[in-house]
């Protein structure tokens, strides 16, 4: 299994950008595609949450201002992210996950976003 992490930079506040995450080796539509975010001197944090029922959820920071979507037939998750804050600052994480026991539980190698003018 591998999940492939792009699209992160240096932004301006109040800029935009999307994030994507394409995986391999697993049958995307059954899992929970998640996107991460850990700031420095902070703990991880989840941001957003897509289900395969296409329901999805969004930490309180973020909701109205990004948007988890993804594409089944490219096996691809994305994150945009519009109005950028500088306290979005941090390394994002892909994460995908069938189930609560842990076996099934994929993480992609982060991509550092930084929001600076």
């Amino acid at each position: 299994v591998q999940l492939q992490a792009s699209g992160g930079g240096l932004v301006q506040p109040g800029g935009s950008l999307r994030l994507s995450c394409a995986a391999s080796g697993i049958i995307f539509g059954i899992y929970t595609k998640n996107w991460y975010r850990q700031a420095p001197g902070k703990q991880r944090e989840l941001v957003a949450a897509f289900t395969p029922g296409g329901n999805t959820n969004y930490a309180d920071s973020v909701r109205g201002r990004f948007a988890i979507s993804r594409d089944n037939a490219k096996n691809t998750v994305y994150l945009q992210m519009n109005s950028l804050k500088p306290e979005d600052t941090a390394v994002y994480y892909c994460n995908v996950r069938l189930g609560t026991s842990g076996q099934y539980d994929y993480w992609g190698q982060g991509t550092l976003v930084t929001v600076s003018s």
